[in-house]
């Protein structure tokens, strides 16, 4: 009876835990999300991942693309520089082996001192090297260059150009100062484009000094268009600047005394003429209200 009711106990019990089991197994499998319905979201997640992936593959392919493409412009723009240099270097070993050591005594003698005859001041303008056009040779000439080739007179300074006249003409003695005018002036051209005399950059600053033969320009070649008279000008400002030599009280005396003398140039390279004239110091005037200048020995060389 006992072992009865326990077996019927533990029978009921068995049946009993079963029976929950089952239930709890159902009821969870009930809930269970779906294999299909899981499977669909692991794919989209990969999906959306291999996009994420995609898309950072593609942008740094993009930038690692520009990166390249940047490192070789630099390495070319390297090479040309190199080139470029390459191409003076050349050229410095020719002149070596050409001028140099062919004419080693006469450099040797420069290495001690120089005693050029001129002191040649001529636009910075690249196309309007003075020794390339004149054939200047080294320690012919001691060489001043700036925009649009201005003297300015002695008062006006201190200036580069008044440092190499005061060194070059007492120093040196040189003979003859040689101002040399150019075609297609940029300088000049800037200094008739100002509509006033309000200077709003270095360059108008500094050419604004030619303002006088700007005036006499617009005074006497009205009736030109504007490059002739910046060609006009051009030579005005020239011999403007013959004129502000002599406002220099070491140039004056010594071109009074014959041991100075002082020419102007002027190099059109458009049709590659040259005009060359000498001040006429004895007939020039210098006084302010009646300033003219007379030349001498017009030369025009073509």
């Amino acid at each position: 009876m006992e072992i009865a009711l326990s077996g019927s106990s533990v029978s009921q019990s068995l049946f009993s835990s079963s029976s929950s089991f089952s239930f709890q197994q159902r009821q969870r499998s009930f809930f269970k999300t779906p294999d299909i319905f899981e499977f669909k979201l692991k794919t989209r997640k990969m999906e959306h991942t291999h996009l994420k992936l995609s898309t950072t593959v593609n942008c740094c392919s993009g930038l690692t693309q520009e990166v390249e493409s940047n490192k070789m412009n630099v390495v070319i723009e390297t090479k040309k520089r190199q080139d470029v240099f390459e191409e003076i270097k050349h050229r410095f070993l020719s002149f070596k082996r050409n001028t140099y050591m062919k004419n080693l005594e006469h450099f040797q003698r420069l290495s001690d001192a120089q005693s050029p005859k001129f002191l040649v001041i001529s636009c910075a303008d690249s196309r309007v090297c003075p020794s390339n056009v004149l054939g200047f040779q080294p320690g012919e000439a001691f060489l001043v260059r700036n925009i649009a080739n201005l003297v300015i007179p002695f008062e006006n300074g201190p200036t580069e150009t008044q440092a190499a006249l005061q060194f070059s003409v007492n120093t040196l003695e040189v003979e003859n100062i040689f101002v040399i005018g150019h075609s297609c002036c940029g300088g000049i051209r800037a200094l008739m484009s100002m509509k006033d005399e309000k200077p709003s950059c270095f360059i108008t600053n500094w050419v604004i000094n030619g303002k006088n033969a700007k005036i006499r320009t617009k005074a006497s070649a009205s009736t030109l268009n504007f490059d002739q008279q910046c060609k006009h000008c051009e030579k005005e400002s020239l011999n403007n600047s013959l004129l502000n030599l002599l406002t220099y009280p070491w140039i004056e005396e010594k071109v009074k005394k014959g041991s100075l003398s002082i020419h102007g140039g002027y190099y059109d390279f458009v049709d590659c003429t040259f005009e060359k004239w000498t001040l006429d110091y004895e007939a020039s005037s210098f006084k302010e209200e009646t300033r003219r200048l007379a030349v001498k020995n017009r030369e025009f060389w073509s």
